[in-house]
């Protein structure tokens, strides 16, 4: 075996030993024996909101086990493909193994960074269109589909709770939720203003444009979290949704505008045909919102003892570049690719874990912590 590759192995074997005693297969073993004995007991779904946590515990650390025991299974076997690859005088089976595996254990790896709060969480995250006219509009409709490409590349859900389209093009704003663990975790570090530079499709003078959307990342709230919103607290209106739907969304007054009245937030949600269920939709992000906000108040008045962090990302956190040259870059982590087309349809798993751990870096100072 070539003495580099001897090293890169041994470089993969200390990862890996790190992630296992974070991750702890044994302990890890024994919570899905217990969530399994908890499952098949006859009485579980008396309670279905129980036991809908129970299951989606058990399918989550099953998961999580096979795939430690998939990387820890293909690691051991690498000497073994390079002796094999020597003996037919060609080792490119064996080097692609030994990237995809360096990858796939770099991926975990960020994943035990995840330890804040609410890093487990689906996501939630707003889309505002800002500086720019309708070059920033159109610009929040191509972040959304960035978004929406990377959660559909990783297999993960995305419900849109409410879009308001602009009138010539794109969207002033929209509100979505990813499912999936650590969704929020990943996603938190996306937050803030994206700037994109290029030659505006609008402009028929062809000139160079400066465009902004905001990017906000909640955590979906749990039942756990103890945000009560008081009925005399909220102001409910209803209106008829707006945009692309079906003849009962477009035709009934089943859009939903929630006003939290003593921090004046609003929420809409506009995408299920019932008025009940948007009302509902509109209630997680609304409570989201709260939730964000009380940990922005807790972290302000840590920060005023000196016992805080750094509690703000900043602005401006990237620029996406399409003219006069083709560039992505990260303005906290540095990180960039020379491939926008790739980024823009979704190739953004590089971002997120330079984010992560730039984070890490900084003393571990996570958005949602």
């Amino acid at each position: 075996m070539r003495q580099e590759v001897s090293a890169r192995i041994s470089e993969l074997n200390a990862t890996y030993g790190s992630i296992e005693k974070v991750s702890d297969p044994e302990a890890l073993a024994e919570s899905i024996r217990e969530l399994e004995a908890q499952a098949g007991d006859p009485s579980l779904w008396d309670d279905p909101s129980h036991a809908q946590k129970v299951t989606s515990a058990l399918s989550a650390a099953q998961a999580k086990l096979r795939k430690l025991e998939s990387l820890r299974g293909r690691l051991d076997d690498l000497p073994v493909m390079y002796e094999l690859a020597e003996e037919e005088g060609d080792a490119s089976i064996a080097d692609s193994e030994l990237e995809d595996l360096a990858a796939a254990i770099d991926a975990l790896e960020v994943t035990t960074m995840l330890s804040g709060p609410y890093d487990e969480r689906e996501a939630v995250l707003n889309i505002r269109s800002g500086a720019g006219g309708v070059d920033a509009a159109d610009w929040a409709e191509m972040l959304m589909r960035m978004y929406t490409r990377w959660a559909e590349k990783h297999g993960h859900k995305v419900d849109v709770y409410d879009i308001s389209y602009a009138e010539e093009a794109g969207i002033k704003s929209a509100t979505f939720v990813v499912h999936g663990e650590y969704m929020y975790g990943q996603l938190s570090v996306e937050q803030g203003a994206h700037r994109l530079v290029r030659i505006s499709p609008f402009d028929n003078q062809a000139r160079r444009q400066t465009s902004f959307a905001e990017v906000e990342v909640l955590p979906v709230v749990e039942q756990t979290d103890s945000i009560e919103v008081p009925d005399s607290e909220i102001r409910v209106d209803v209106y008829r949704s707006s945009g692309p739907g079906g003849q009962s969304v477009n035709t009934t007054d089943s859009a939903v505008r929630l006003t939290h009245i003593p921090t004046g937030i609003v929420v809409t949600c506009q995408n299920e045909k019932s008025q009940i269920q948007n009302k509902a939709s509109a209630m997680r992000v609304l409570q989201a919102k709260l939730l964000d906000r009380k940990r922005q108040e807790e972290r302000a008045e840590l920060d005023a003892l000196g016992a805080g962090g750094n509690a703000s990302w900043g602005n401006q956190m990237r620029s996406y570049v399409l003219h006069p040259y083709q560039m992505v870059k990260d303005l906290r982590t540095n990180y960039e690719v020379g491939d926008p087309s790739k980024v823009l349809d979704g190739d953004i798993d590089g971002f997120l874990e330079a984010g992560i751990r730039w984070r890490m870096a900084e003393g571990g100072a996570n958005t949602g912590a």
